[in-house]
């Protein structure tokens, strides 16, 4: 039987598949593919009277722009190739978005249940001295973000520190994304890994032709969802998805175990009920799965595999009747699997293009920490007072009053999440069009992943080739 490639086996498999279908130079593409720098680090930390040996690293995969940008990720799973994945596929997922970012990413070795968030603070704040110390992380260099097991709180400490050690400096809260609203970060950034997932699925399933040929009826609106992992992605995918889209959640699968509903289920109380009780089995007009891998073969439109990554392998790749497989995780589908989906006629929508929602609004919060300027500040009134006066001008024409409650609505000037909103929904809309062209132009593609993977180093290519380093 062969060996299952690894995460980064299977990204570096997915990259040469694409590359073979370019005419880049053979040097260019490697220098693409490559890590450009890792740094795996060792430091202590005190917990109680003893002493802990913390593992972790920082990769810096591609430099082809600046700053490079990607997550911090706490597991204990963490090792130095699942992070080299990691900073590649941030690589191709920000050429895919068209933010200017090489891609990066982090991770401490470590399980966040087994510290206290005194012990985690310690933890994060000596991290970002180990950054700071080998210039790896800064507003122009390279800045990090939430990822698994990690969130705004991280991000304030991140923050917080690098700030001590750069006093001064006028930039400094663009080190860092993610951070807590007060602490200045963006509205929308919370939910806009999730938001991105739905609105890439909503433009995906909105071209008739497309889904014609995929057996598919177009439109999101009475699709029904599977959802694996119900953190911060998961969670917000399947709440917008069933409140903006009309979709039907009939799974939902965590740590705990797996549950089931043929006539769905309410993300939001589901949340809430995992929040009070610990657990989202036993959930009110829920079934539970026999075995909580059982996820993977439950009937539905689509499949949303939101936890880790290779979930969906050649083991379990056969059990799966969705038609569309959502990766709102980063490398959820192991090569192998794919090989096997897209033989049952499977759609599999790459990572690297639908959970980009985060890195999008992370480019945002980067934007403003620039510019010392919170969206909508400067145009919100203006806007809001134009809107009312074109109002009044066809109240006075018309001889018709409009509603005040509507009056409101129509008036409003925009906020900042509204703003932020629009942004992403933009941005995976113009995204998905040009993978979709090249899927549909190019005759040796097959596949959505090889179609974003080619879009992202035609783009990354064009950078190199416009430095002069290759002609």
């Amino acid at each position: 039987m062969s060996k299952q490639a690894n995460f980064y086996e299977s990204v570096e498999r997915n990259y040469d598949k694409a590359a073979a279908l370019t005419k880049h130079p053979k040097g260019l593409l490697e220098q693409i593919k490559v890590c450009n720098a890792i740094y795996q680090m060792n430091f202590p930390i005190r917990v109680g009277k003893d002493y802990k040996v913390i593992e972790a690293y920082r990769v810096q995969h591609s430099h082809h722009r600046l700053p490079t940008k990607g997550g911090i990720r706490f597991s204990h799973l963490v090792n130095q190739e699942e992070v080299m994945a990691l900073a590649t596929l941030m690589t191709y997922k920000c050429a895919i978005v068209d933010v200017p970012f090489g891609g990066a990413k982090g991770g401490v070795k470590i399980s966040t249940r087994k510290y206290d968030a005194e012990q985690l603070e310690k933890i994060t704040r000596r991290y970002t001295v180990e950054l700071v110390r080998k210039n790896f992380i800064g507003p122009g260099t390279d800045v990090p973000a939430p990822d698994y097991g990690t969130g705004s709180r991280e991000m304030a400490w991140i923050l917080d520190t690098y700030q001590q050690l750069n006093n001064g400096e006028l930039d400094s809260a663009a080190c860092v994304t993610g951070k807590p609203v007060a602490q200045n970060g963006i509205r929308g950034r919370t939910e806009a890994t999730g938001r991105g997932v739905f609105y890439g699925l909503k433009e995906m399933l909105s071209n008739e032709a497309d889904c014609k040929k995929w057996g598919l009826a177009p439109g999101i609106e009475g699709k029904t969802m599977v959802i694996q992992g119900l953190g911060n992605v998961g969670s917000y995918t399947g709440s917008i998805s069933i409140k903006e889209g009309g979709v039907k959640v009939v799974g939902v699968s965590e740590m705990e175990g797996t549950i089931y509903s043929p006539k769905g289920i309410d993300i939001d109380k589901l949340v809430k009920y995992r929040k009070a009780k610990g657990t989202i089995m036993g959930f009110p007009g829920t079934k539970k799965a026999k075995d909580r891998g059982d996820w993977v073969g439950i009937e539905c439109d689509i499949l949303v595999p939101a936890a880790l990554e290779s979930q969906i392998t050649k083991a379990n790749a056969k059990q799966v009747k969705a038609k569309i497989i959502a990766e709102a995780a980063n490398g959820p589908v192991t090569a192998d699997a794919e090989t096997i989906l897209l033989k049952k006629g499977c759609i599999v929508v790459p990572d690297m293009y639908l959970n980009a929602g985060g890195v999008t609004v992370s480019y945002f919060e980067w934007l403003k920490n620039l510019s010392h300027v919170r969206y909508g500040r400067i145009e919100k009134r203006f806007d809001q007072n134009a809107y009312t006066n074109i109002v009044e001008l066809v109240e006075s024409l018309t001889g018709k009053k409009v509603g005040e409650r509507r009056k409101s609505f129509i008036t409003r000037g925009a906020d900042e999440v509204d703003l932020v909103r629009s942004g992403l929904e933009e941005t995976m809309i113009t995204s998905y069009q040009q993978i979709r062209e090249v899927f549909n132009k190019r005759k040796k593609v097959t596949d959505l992943r090889t179609a974003a993977f080619i879009t992202a180093i035609d783009k990354i290519a064009n950078d190199y080739k416009a430095m002069g380093i290759f002609p």
